[in-house]
């Protein structure tokens, strides 16, 4: 992912958050056999990580666990925020081109593979963590019934808890726009237009809030820019 110091997103518990409001992910390995492999699956954040940490936990389908070499190398989980289509028509007069916003997080490290025991408490957090919103939540273990069932499935997955060692994010909002452009797009964004999205709004609201200094010196930047 191309670097750019004034998009980087570096602060630990915003990643965390990121996770936590966008659970479903990207796997990807590089094998041995020179294959790339990708998986898509949900993820929870392991509420036992010590602060500063993020530390996923997860589980694949068989056969993905052979397939990605799982926890014999590093894997690469990408998350991905709100996004969306940016036009130039919401700018101003000016020639301009057309953008994407987004926010994203490439995660790295190494799984470790998790005994059955632990894959069935990780599968019950998964299911208890998604559940819990719904009126009525379904446990995984909230029946007898249930809890057999979960006990014979749980041999056709692979559960794993990922330490994250590194991570490249990036929270791409317009900060490099003059603030009566960014009121302009979120405008649209709130708006009914065919690329209206209040998630990637309330996303951008968010890169504002949290870094206004940031944004004066990008503006100040991309006025001289302009200008030269």
């Amino acid at each position: 992912m191309r670097t750019n110091p004034s998009f980087a997103l570096d602060q630990v518990d915003e990643v965390r958050r990121l996770i936590r409001e966008n659970p479903w992910v990207s796997l990807i390995s590089h094998t041995d056999a020179g294959e790339l492999v990708a998986s898509h699956y949900p993820v929870i954040l392991d509420p036992a990580a010590a602060d500063g940490e993020i530390v996923l936990l997860s589980h694949v389908g068989r056969p993905d666990e052979q397939l990605h070499e799982l926890g014999a190398h590093e894997l690469l989980v990408i998350v991905q925020g709100p996004h969306g289509y940016i036009s130039p028509g919401w700018y101003d007069a000016r020639p301009a081109v057309p953008t994407w916003n987004f926010v994203t997080a490439h995660l790295h490290g190494t799984p470790e593979i998790l005994s059955d025991a632990e894959n069935l408490r990780v599968l019950a957090a998964l299911v208890d963590h998604f559940e819990d919103r719904l009126p009525a939540p379904r446990r995984m273990n909230g029946t007898v019934e249930n809890a057999e069932y979960a006990a014979r499935i749980v041999a056709g997955t692979v559960g794993f808890r990922l330490r994250v060692t590194r991570f490249t994010a990036k929270n791409k909002m317009s900060q490099n726009k003059p603030a009566d452009t960014v009121e302009r797009i979120l405008a649209e964004l709130d708006g009914d237009g065919p690329y209206a999205s209040p998630s990637l709004a309330a996303q951008m609201r968010r890169a504002h809030a949290s870094s206004p200094d940031q944004r004066k010196s990008d503006q100040a930047a991309s006025g001289r820019q302009a200008a030269e």
